[in-house]
């Protein structure tokens, strides 16, 4: 099935027309062309219900998150409901590599797809400019006399790129080493999806840590006095934008970080902005439930002072066959993990099935009864055959969902650094133990010193398997997890623990997405 040959045939709205679904005039928006728009966002009046759509440990068949997301949201308006879906934005890395494009599949696609996986509205571009404006304003201020102090062996912030390129993990300045992280993966991206106003914004780049000094004391953006520069390159990207399904309906697409190595989930202006003006938010976390879901909770929901009101899992049955080795009665372990490690967070908790023409029936079955005997509802989307029309038993279970979702954070804020870092690996993970070595630990020291050891912790590791060894499918047991390295995203707000071979910087495959477009 061809994609955008599907889009191609779905008639398109002015974009005003979509933001009239949601109360929006011409006035709310600022154009970019007839199919795109930006919308200018006041105060917030929350009042909707949080769906969040999650999944197992990823394979590379791709379990249609996003597909799901859209679909859910196209049923519930079908029913006349009002709800909003909020996606995050897609990296030109994986367009170009091994995952492609990020605006659904089949008859449950966002539009216009092509400019969304590509320029878009330039929030990219803006996000990788203010990062290496602070880069470059780093190295002139060392180059003019360094006023600062700056120790060039103690620089903690780096240069980013919206490209998978592994040539620049590590290179060489006219004065030092230096490496590249992939945009998605920069703290400017984080700070951007994590403030919950303009004010915010400035507050969160002003605290951003960029380095040390010879006497080892803390300097910050808020230093360097190129604070208001920053905002100006920011400011229109951190106004969310609207496009719509192919079926019209509007949905929201803002920031976008990786789970894997950053925190996963689209911004919360976006999100909270979608739950004053609809009813249900149906939104997605990248990865599995061990990555995306767990930030979507710990960071995201905790900074945004938001809940959700249902977390649902989405699976696939090759997915489920490919952590069993071909075998779905071991796969599906990955799923009972998973279920297991959301029943941390949440009462109220649903698998969806997303269903593909090639799927057995025998499989389906077995699947739903397994879930079931779980003490868990189960539901199947055909939303990539189907567009609305195959989600809507998932929205009839939503709207007669009643009481509230009995949810809570995996660990307190206040605990040490080391306590909750294990608390994830072993509880979320379920590894055995935790091993910190001595530069690990003086690190987690330095972080105790500034003051910053309340923050939360954004884990980087593979999304292939709950452990650091993507090589391990299903729901591994009986191992260790070692601390690669631990950082401080200062200005973000969360402390990033990096686990095994995990690079902030991807390459692309031997033939990327790139040379068959």
């Amino acid at each position: 099935m061809n994609e955008l040959n599907i889009e191609d045939k779905c008639v398109k709205l002015n974009i005003v027309s979509v933001a009239k679904k949601i109360n929006l005039n011409k006035k709310d928006l600022i154009l970019y062309g007839n199919d795109k728009a930006k919308i200018i966002v006041n105060n917030f009046d929350i009042k909707g219900k949080l769906i969040l759509v999650t999944s197992i440990n990823p394979t590379i068949y791709g379990e249609g998150k996003t597909t799901v997301t859209i679909g859910i949201n196209a049923a519930l308006r079908k029913l006349n409901i009002n709800s909003l879906a909020v996606l995050r934005e897609p990296s030109l890395g994986p367009v170009f590599g091994i995952k492609g494009g990020a605006t659904g599949g089949g008859y449950s696609q966002v539009t216009p797809s092509l400019d969304i996986n590509l320029h878009f509205t330039g929030d990219m571009h803006a996000i990788t400019s203010a990062n290496n404006l602070i880069c470059a304003i780093i190295d002139n201020h060392i180059y003019q006399g360094n006023k600062l102090n700056i120790d060039e062996n103690k620089i903690e912030f780096n240069r980013c790129i919206d490209m998978n390129d592994r040539a620049l993990r590590n290179i060489k300045l006219s004065n030092r080493d230096e490496s590249f992280n992939i945009t998605a993966a920069s703290e400017i991206m984080a700070i951007l999806c994590l403030s919950n106003d303009e004010y915010e914004l400035r507050n969160k780049l002003n605290n951003i840590l960029i380095g040390f000094s010879y006497d080892n004391k803390p300097i910050y953006v808020e230093d360097l006095n190129i604070t208001n520069a920053l905002y100006l390159l920011l400011k229109d990207a951190f106004k969310p934008n609207l496009v719509q399904d192919l079926e019209n309906n509007p949905v929201i697409i803002h920031g976008g970080p990786f789970a894997n190595i950053a925190h996963g989930c689209n911004s919360l202006v976006a999100t909270k902005f979608a739950l004053s003006k609809s009813d249900y938010v149906i939104t997605e976390a990248g990865f599995g439930s061990d990555l995306g879901g767990e930030k979507f909770f710990d960071i995201k929901c905790r900074y945004g002072n938001i809940k959700p009101f249902l977390t649902i899992i989405n699976v696939t049955v090759k997915a489920l066959k490919h952590h069993g080795n071909g075998i779905l009665k071991e796969g599906i372990l990955n799923l009972k993990t998973h279920i297991e490690n959301m029943k941390l967070f949440n009462s109220n908790l649903l698998v969806v099935l997303n269903k593909f023409e090639d799927d057995n029936n025998e499989d389906i079955v077995f699947i739903k009864d397994y879930v079931n005997n779980l003490g868990v509802d189960i539901k199947i989307s055909e939303s990539y055959l189907l567009g609305g029309k195959g989600s809507l038993d998932i929205a009839k279970y939503i709207i007669n969902l009643k009481g509230n979702n009995d949810f809570k954070y995996l660990y307190n804020l206040d605990d040490n650094i080391e306590n909750k870092i294990n608390t994830i690996c072993t509880k979320i993970y379920h590894s055995n133990n935790v091993i910190f070595e001595n530069d690990i630990l003086n690190k987690i020291e330095q972080i105790n010193n500034l003051g910053l050891s309340n923050l939360p912790i954004c884990i980087a590791k593979t999304p292939n398997s709950f452990s650091s060894d993507p090589k391990l499918l299903g729901s591994p047991t009986n191992y260790n997890i070692k601390i690669k390295d631990i950082k401080i995203n200062s200005g973000a707000g969360f402390i990033v623990v990096y686990l095994g071979d995990i690079m902030t910087m991807p390459g692309l495959p031997k033939v990327p997405k790139a040379v068959n477009m």
